[in-house]
C-alpha cells in the first residue's frame, strides 16, 4: 500500500494552504481570539465554499469536487495548521443533505455527544440540541453548548467515523504548526550568548515534537486511506496526544511569552484541548482498540 501524496494531492494541499494562509493568518487569528465573543466570518464560509472545501467528497454529478477521504484529510490538516474556526466537519458532512452547506451559504452543526459547537451562529443542527446550556469554553474561538445526556441521540456510526478521523487531520495540523513554531523559536530566541535550541533540554523537547507529529501523520493518512475504524481509533489516539503535547512542549519552549495574547501558541494547546471532547475521544477509541485486541486473542 502507497501512502506517499500523489501531485494532485500536494497541488491540493498547497492550495489550501495558500488559501488558508492569506485570509485567517496568525495575525487573524489573534485579532479574532481577542475580539471578545466569537463571531463566525460568513465571508470566509462562503470563500471555503467556492474553493470546494465543503463539497470535497461531494460526487461531481451533484455539484461536487469528487474527491475521496484522504484528499479531505489532506484539507482539514491545513484547517488545523491555522486554527481555522467553526463548525467545519458538520457542515462538510452536511454537504448535499443540506441546502447550502456544500456552497457554504449554509453553517451546520451536530450534536454528535453532549457538547455542540456554534450552536448560536448555525444555520442547521443536525441531531437533537433540546435543552442546550451554553458553556464558557476554554478555546475564545469555539463557542460550545451542553445538550442533557438524556436527550443526546448519539451520531451514526458513519458520521462518528468520519468526524473521529477528520478531528484527526485537524489536530495532526496543529501539532505539526506547533512543532514548526518550536523550532522557530529556539532557533531565534538567545539566552547567554547562543539560541536557545543550542541547550540539550530544548533540542529533546523539539526533537519529541516532531517524532509525535510523524507518527501520528503515518497513522492518519493510513486511516485516510482504510477508512477502517480500529485504524481510525489508534490515528485518533495519536493525533490528540500529538496535539496536545506538542502544544504544551512549544509553550515549554516559548516560556512565559507563549502564554501572553500576543502570542497564538497558547491558543493550539486550548483549541486541541476542546477537539479531545469530540466524539470518538480517548475513551471510545481505547475501548474500540482493546476489542480489537480481546477479538484477535480469541
Amino acid at each position: 500500500m502507497d501512502f506517499q501524496l500523489t501531485d494532485d494531492q500536494w497541488a491540493l494541499k498547497r492550495g489550501v494552504r495558500e488559501l488558508l494562509t492569506a485570509r485567517f493568518g496568525p495575525d487573524e487569528l489573534r485579532a479574532a481570539a481577542g475580539a471578545g465573543s466569537p463571531d463566525l466570518d460568513r465571508a470566509l464560509w462562503r470563500e471555503l465554499g467556492e474553493a470546494g472545501f465543503f463539497a470535497l467528497r461531494l460526487p461531481e454529478a451533484d455539484g461536487g469536487v469528487g474527491l475521496g477521504l484522504p484528499e479531505a484529510v489532506l484539507a482539514f490538516e491545513e484547517a488545523g495548521r491555522v486554527l481555522l474556526p467553526g463548525p467545519l466537519i458538520a457542515t462538510h458532512l452536511a454537504a448535499g443533505a443540506v441546502d447550502g452547506a456544500a456552497t457554504g451559504e449554509a453553517v451546520v452543526t451536530a450534536v454528535d455527544g453532549v457538547l455542540v459547537e456554534w450552536l448560536d451562529q448555525a444555520d442547521a443542527v443536525r441531531g437533537d440540541a433540546t435543552g442546550a446550556e451554553p458553556l464558557r469554553s476554554v478555546d475564545p474561538l469555539t463557542p460550545v453548548h451542553r445538550v442533557p445526556a438524556a436527550v443526546s441521540p448519539g451520531a451514526d456510526p458513519e458520521a462518528v467515523l468520519l468526524t473521529s478521523l477528520l478531528t484527526a487531520a485537524e489536530q495532526l495540523g496543529t501539532a505539526a504548526r506547533t512543532c514548526e513554531l518550536a523550532v522557530q523559536h529556539a532557533r531565534t530566541r538567545e539566552q547567554f550568548g547562543q539560541p536557545i535550541g543550542a541547550f540539550q533540554a530544548v533540542k529533546h523537547l523539539c526533537a519529541q515534537l516532531l517524532v509525535r507529529v510523524e507518527v501520528a501523520r503515518a497513522a492518519v493518512y493510513a486511516a485516510a486511506v482504510t477508512a477502517d475504524p480500529v485504524d481510525v481509533a489508534a490515528a485518533r489516539l495519536l493525533a490528540d496526544e500529538a496535539a496536545v503535547r506538542g502544544a504544551r512542549d512549544c509553550l515549554q519552549v516559548h516560556g512565559g511569552m507563549g502564554f501572553t495574547w500576543e502570542s497564538e501558541v497558547h491558543l493550539f494547546l486550548k483549541r486541541a484541548w476542546l477537539r479531545t471532547q469530540r466524539t470518538g475521544g480517548d475513551t471510545e477509541s481505547d475501548e474500540l482498540l482493546a476489542d480489537d485486541l480481546l477479538a484477535g486473542m480469541g
